[in-house]
């Protein structure tokens, strides 16, 4: 089944969407106009629409106001049990006009009436029939699935150890505590259960086909309650067309299968907004950087490594994105930078050092992939500058714990490993060479005549030698700057607190702290010509 729904365009157009899902996704930054796009999907197509605002009360009594079909549904749709053209009578009267996006909508008992009248038109149906059935002496259907059932079978999907019931004109819920039945009133239910309850009614009282809008689904529900509500919901609802209006990218990137418009500016007449169209990236980061609309960095490690941490700090102005290995930050550089859509925002990707050689990091630089100046991320805790500004903060006055310092990174721990660390970077820049053939699409023959060329030029000592000469030049010399470029050992911040008066485990969250301080300056000064230089900062 396929579906239509209208968007506004320029000058109060209007523009045509279809899809073939029964459900769209509309997202945007709070203040994007998003609330006032489904007020205006709901005013100029009233007849086929029904609006679930975000603003509205939870509370009923204990019984269910009884109405017809014709008076409930009229009362739900319009506000008013008399059929009107618009649906003014829902929307509180704010002294100047109806506001139908921020107004309080006091219709929980409405709801209910609706699908207790729906239950009961549905019954009266269904005796006509049977009725009719024994009159011909004909044998009659089995009783179908009706409303409350609908009802109770995704309730008990969203909440699996609670029963709800719909008797003898009010709502109660129940649940099984060892070997006894606890039933409570509908009106005691907890906040959840009243949300889920109310969003369950509204979608199931609404007569066939219609487009119905929720203003932030996910307003007072736990994610986890949500996702499986509203699957539940456009399951038994096939008929229906549902908008989610919300800002909630995990939401949105959950309903796999849905239509996305990203809405981008309001300008208090007209809305900028697209189709979010497939990507590389995955869908709830291309959501997360459409809203942020900021420069984006690619960085190694989680959401609370070092190195989100201090990049954050030090790239304030960007949406810092950590994406646990380097390899994941050249993949998401570089789908970023494919992705038409976001063309018109900065993206750059930074990662360790580690062994590379010059030719890969310049290969890197033209995908906008850039370098430390240190082999890791950890290295830049303990580069000269930051102990000079360490010890300046500490209120030393003599160098003694910074010549220390690089004496124990230098003799102690580069000298400790240097063998093992020259043979290490060996065999990245051997992988790295490996790697540079290109062997897609190529017939058989092609590939091993490519092979064969490599590994009769390939020369393991001379690999070596230069990596070779690069550390114990580095180690002769002395030379602290060199040392850091080469050293990959993360371990090594851990070591040195104590020649400031700290713990060792605590030396990196000192930094971090002063960066978060009123010492912030002078942390950035002494990391920043670390940091490359073509990512502005």
């Amino acid at each position: 089944m396929d579906f239509t729904y209208y968007l506004p365009g320029p000058n109060n157009t209007r523009i045509e969407y279809n899809t073939s899902s029964n459900s769209v996704i509309i997202i945007g930054a709070n203040g994007s106009g998003k609330s006032k796009l489904g007020a205006w999907i709901e005013k100029n197509y009233a007849q086929n629409t029904h609006r679930i605002g975000a603003q509205r009360s939870l509370e009923f009594g204990t019984y269910i106001k009884q109405m017809s079909y014709e008076q409930a549904t009229n009362k739900l749709i319009s506000g008013s049990e008399e059929q009107t053209q618009n649906h003014d009578h829902r929307w509180k009267w704010d002294g100047e006009k109806w506001d139908y996006t921020s107004a309080l909508l006091v219709d929980y008992e409405s709801v209910l009436s609706a699908v207790w009248a729906k239950q009961t038109k549905q019954e009266s149906e269904y005796i006509a029939k049977c009725r009719e059935r024994d009159h011909l002496g004909q044998s009659h259907d089995a009783v179908p699935e009706m409303v409350v059932d609908k009802l109770s079978r995704i309730w008990s999907t969203v909440f699996p150890h609670r029963n709800i019931h719909f008797t003898d004109g009010k709502v109660t819920a129940s649940f099984t505590l060892g070997e006894n039945l606890v039933q409570y009133k509908g009106k005691d239910m907890s906040d959840g259960e009243r949300v889920a309850l109310y969003l369950m009614c509204q979608a199931l009282g609404v007569p066939e086909n219609k487009t119905v809008i929720i203003d932030e689904p996910e307003l007072h529900l736990h994610c986890s309650i949500m996702n499986r509500l509203w699957s539940a919901i456009e399951q038994a609802r096939q008929d229906c067309l549902f908008i989610y209006i919300t800002h909630d990218t995990q939401f949105a990137a959950n309903h796999q299968q849905s239509q996305k418009i990203w809405v981008k500016e309001f300008d208090g007449a007209n809305w900028i907004f697209e189709k979010v169209e497939d990507s590389a990236l995955p869908e709830q980061l291309l959501l997360d950087i459409m809203g942020n609309r900021r420069k984006v960095l690619f960085v190694e490690g989680t959401s609370d490594s070092y190195d989100t941490q201090l990049y954050t700090q030090l790239f304030k102005e960007y949406y810092v994105v950590p994406c646990g290995g380097c390899s994941k930050v050249i993949e998401q550089t570089k789908a970023m930078r494919a992705n038409q859509q976001l063309h018109d925002l900065e993206c750059y990707g930074l990662i360790d050092r580690d062994y590379r050689c010059d030719t890969e990091i310049d290969n890197l630089r033209r995908d906008g992939i850039y370098v430390l100046d240190v082999a890791e991320v950890e290295n830049l805790f303990i580069v000269e500058e930051l102990l000079q500004a360490i010890n300046q903060i500490q209120g030393f006055a003599d160098q003694s714990r910074i010549d220390a310092v690089e004496t124990y990174i230098i003799d102690t721990r580069f000298s400790g490993e240097i063998n093992k660390q020259i043979q290490s970077a060996t065999i990245s820049e051997i992988k790295y060479r490996l790697s540079t053939i290109d062997v897609s699409g190529q017939a058989d023959e092609e590939i091993q005549n490519q092979l064969s060329r490599f590994f009769e030029n390939f020369d393991y000592t001379s690999i070596k030698r230069p990596v070779e000469e690069a550390f114990t030049t580095a180690k002769a010399t002395r030379d602290y700057k060199r040392v850091l470029r080469l050293f990959n050992r993360k371990s090594l911040m851990d070591s040195i607190g104590h020649y400031f008066g700290l713990t060792n485990q605590d030396y990196s969250n000192y930094v971090l702290r002063q960066l978060n301080g009123p010492n912030a300056a002078i942390i950035k000064a002494a990391i920043d010509s670390y940091l490359p230089v073509e990512i502005p900062h």
